[in-house]
Order: structure tokens, then sequence, then C-alpha cells
């Protein structure tokens, strides 16, 4: 099984502030949801919050968390990430979609990353993607631009 983390990162590595992605890019949702779709996606709670407690469709869902509270029948509870992972062992890539404590832990582990770029400075971040270093060799990228926010993504794959 191929453990992937998929994340898209401003500069400094910004990925939230106060508890949400500070920008709105469809084409880079449009890249989420094809690399993911049918896939297994492992998240913490806060990211299933920011979801509104709504399972993504066309995937399945584990939610990494100690707090117990009434769940979708749809989404699977574990309390840790290698408890979420012993479930996947017949697929063959799974997912980690954030947040920032999850990427931390889960980067020490994983195999690939799929990165997107984007060009912007985020003032006051408060959460961010982990240091991506040496051991990560970069593999692939496509740079696209995207009309809704004038700017160039750039969609890269790391591998171990």
């Amino acid at each position: 099984m191929k453990t992937s983390l998929i994340v898209a990162v401003a500069e400094d590595n910004v990925i939230g502030k106060k508890g949400e992605m500070p920008w709105s890019i469809p084409l880079d949702l449009k890249f989420f949801q094809q690399t993911t779709y049918g896939k297994t996606v492992i998240m913490g709670r806060k990211t299933f919050e920011s979801l509104k407690l709504c399972p993504l469709k066309n995937r399945r869902n584990i939610v990494i968390t100690s707090k117990i509270y009434h769940k979708p029948s749809n989404i699977e509870i574990c309390s840790s990430l290698i408890d979420a992972l012993s479930l996947c062992d017949n697929e063959d890539e799974v997912f980690i979609i954030g947040g920032s404590k999850l990427y931390k832990e889960a980067i020490k582990i994983a195999d690939r990353l799929y990165i997107t770029h984007i060009p912007l400075k985020i003032d006051n971040a408060d959460t961010f993607f982990p240091e991506i270093t040496n051991e990560w060799k970069w593999i692939y990228g496509i740079k696209k631009k995207d009309h809704k926010n004038h700017f160039i993504l750039n969609f890269s794959i790391y591998e171990k």
C-alpha cells in the first residue's frame, strides 16, 4: 500500500488560517477530486469538521479522533494513524488529507506527496505543512493557469 499526502500550500508552507483554507481555487479542488476519487481518504477530526461533518463522496472516509460524537454511517473512526492505515492493507494507495498534526505525523511514513504550490503570501497564517526535506525527490510537475485567480499553480509529485 502506498501512503500519500495531498495538500495545497501557499508561500512559507501555509495551509490554513483560523481553521480554514485561506483561498478558493477551483482548479486545485478539481485536481484533489480527480486524484482521490474512489480511494480512501484519512483525515483528522478538525478537517472532518471543516467539511461540515459530511464525508467526501465516492471515497472511503476514515477520521482519526479520540472525541466521540454522532457520526454519519459512511465514515470510519480510528484513534490513531497506524490504526487507520491497518484498515487499508489491501488498497493500492490511501490519501492523508489533513490537518497539520496529521500531516506532521504522516510525512514520516509517507511514500508520496501530491502538492499544489500556490503563489500566495498569507498574512497571519497559523497552520503549516511540514518542511519537505531532502529525502523527498521531485518526480513530476505541471503548471496550470488558474483563470479565477489569475495566477499559475504548480502541481508537483514527490517520492522518497
